[in-house]
């Protein structure tokens, strides 16, 4: 057996055992930190392929930020177990159906997948034969060249998606101070500053 093979089997086993752990585990803390270690060896299976930039955003994206606000969630709510335990088993025939129906279209796709040799021979693509360039180099040139105009559509869609959650999350408290952007934007030198003269060896009114 190779060392590639080993760590293989080696990431692919804890991701397994982790990814089990995630739904057996009675403590959400103790569940999240399994997802972190399901991550991190699922990066390293990234990294046996080929694909360091998807293992680098895995690691940085899904450890770095999801699964951190997940822990910081689960730890700051006062979570009732029990009320979850009985809402578990109240919805334990549903889900299974569902789980059910989920598990034998996963084998269906699985059972029907072929894969082209073309695709493992090349798999950069448009890049050229005999260049070489890293996974990140590669997927940088396709991503700023080819599909520049989907890219900062998304980046559009994601920047109006942030601004209406804050627009719809903002709401007018008692006691709380908030500027008004329009007043703001108005303001001259003249309205802006204001120059007091202050006597000797006396104090201002505030």
């Amino acid at each position: 057996m190779t060392a590639a093979a080993a760590f293989f089997y080696l990431f692919a086993g804890v991701a397994i055992a982790s990814g089990f752990m995630v739904i057996a585990s009675r403590n959400p803390v103790t569940s999240v930190l399994f997802l972190i270690l399901a991550f991190v060896n699922a990066a390293g299976l990234f990294v046996l392929m080929g694909a360091e930039f998807l293992a680098m955003i895995l690691i940085v994206v899904y450890v770095g930020a999801v699964a951190v606000l997940f822990l910081f969630v689960v730890m700051m709510l006062d979570v009732d177990f029990a009320e979850l335990r009985n809402g578990f088993q109240r919805y334990l025939p549903v889900g299974g159906l569902i789980g059910v129906v989920f598990l034998i279209e996963i084998l269906l796709v699985v059972g029907s997948w072929t894969i082209d040799p073309g695709l493992v021979q090349a798999p950069l693509g448009n890049v050229a034969a005999g260049e070489n360039m890293t996974n990140t180099a590669a997927l940088g040139r396709v991503l700023y060249t080819e599909y520049v105009y989907f890219f900062q559509l998304a980046g559009l869609i994601l920047l109006v998606a942030m601004i209406g959650a804050i627009v719809l999350t903002l709401r007018d408290r008692p006691g709380v101070k908030r500027q008004n952007i329009a007043v703001q934007n108005a303001r001259t030198q003249a309205t802006a500053v204001e120059t007091i003269k202050v006597p000797s060896r006396q104090g201002v009114e505030v």
